[in-house]
């Protein structure tokens, strides 16, 4: 029972989240020790979906046993799944990391990728291949290299590859719209509410969209790729590429484009009126601190930030 690259299988995880909610949030008895010692044996692949797993605990360490457990009983009580125990478990983790609860608990795909990055977060990486690898603010990709091709999985989010040309095997990433390939492309990926947000600055890019023909993009280009497989040409108030030096650039951006671009990197809530949602913005802001962005914004714009608490913040008229 695993995947054919090795990895733990589906029923795997699930077996190793019931093992964590009974060992860390039960009180186990010698004979459920013995029989976890027992599953984990069973098979060569448990072990690492125990590891995987059992790193939601690790991250609860922070937090006070009383809450955690509370929780999850309150959770039995209403006779939630397994998927609800893990729902909680990712909500606590993010909660603990951030210091509040997440907009949007992250699901188990997330949790186990092999990197991620939180709320404000980005990551370089290199791949044992020489590519360059960069995650954006809340992303997930999984990895997966063999001696006939390289595999990059947008779990979630945005991520930039910079693929080593040096490298003759394909690089091929699979997205939720469908997969892609080159060898030698630099691109950026980034999901959104309409699907995938593709721009090529180097090499050949092959897309290959649910639904539709495989479709070349040229470097320069940028397409809106849908659900659906189809895909068109955009134009952007942004350079796509400033977060990966660190920058959110724009160009006569609506302040509620702004906002709603700015909140990605912010935990918490981030408003902004109607009435001043239409008001351009122009600048390149360092996304390391972003109170300094908003701080900027109420000298730059007719604008009032309104800080009811560090996590709850809204723009209006001044």
């Amino acid at each position: 029972m695993s995947t054919p690259d090795g990895t733990p299988a589906q029923a795997q995880v699930d077996q190793a989240i019931d093992w964590l909610v009974k060992l860390r949030f039960d009180r186990p008895c010698p004979r459920t020790q013995q029989q976890f010692q027992q599953w984990l044996a069973s098979h060569p692949h448990n072990p690492l979906a125990w590891h995987r797993v059992s790193m939601l605990g690790d991250e609860l360490a922070g937090l006070p046993k009383d809450l955690s457990r509370r929780t999850l009983d309150g959770s039995q009580q209403q006779h939630s799944s397994r998927r609800s125990h893990l729902k909680l478990l990712a909500l606590l983790t993010v909660g603990g990391s951030l210091g509040l609860s997440a907009r949007e608990p992250l699901g188990l795909p997330e949790l186990l990728a092999d990197s991620s990055t939180a709320t404000g977060e980005r990551r370089q990486l290199q791949g044992s291949d020489g590519s360059r690898i960069q995650l954006n603010t809340a992303s997930a990709i999984d990895l997966h290299y063999s001696s006939t091709q390289r595999r990059l999985e947008l779990v979630h989010g945005e991520v930039s590859l910079e693929s080593n040309p040096n490298d003759n095997r394909p690089f091929l990433i699979e997205t939720r719209v469908g997969p892609l390939a080159t060898v030698d492309g630099q691109l950026l990926l980034r999901e959104n509410s309409q699907g995938l947000l593709l721009a090529v600055r180097r090499g050949a890019v092959t897309l290959f969209p649910a639904s539709a023909t495989a479709r070349q993009v040229l470097p320069g280009e940028t397409l809106q790729v849908s659900a659906n497989g189809s895909f068109q040409a955009v134009t952007l108030h942004s350079d796509l590429w400033g977060w990966t030096d660190g920058v959110l650039s724009v160009q006569q951006m609506p302040l509620g484009e702004f906002v709603a671009e700015l909140a990605r990197y912010r935990p918490g809530l981030l408003r902004c009126a109607p009435e001043v949602a239409n008001l351009k913005v122009s600048g390149t802001y360092q996304l390391s601190d972003t109170g300094e962005i908003l701080h900027l914004l109420s000298h730059s714009l007719p604008v009032r930030v309104e800080f009811r608490t560090r996590y709850w913040v809204s723009i209006g008229a001044a």
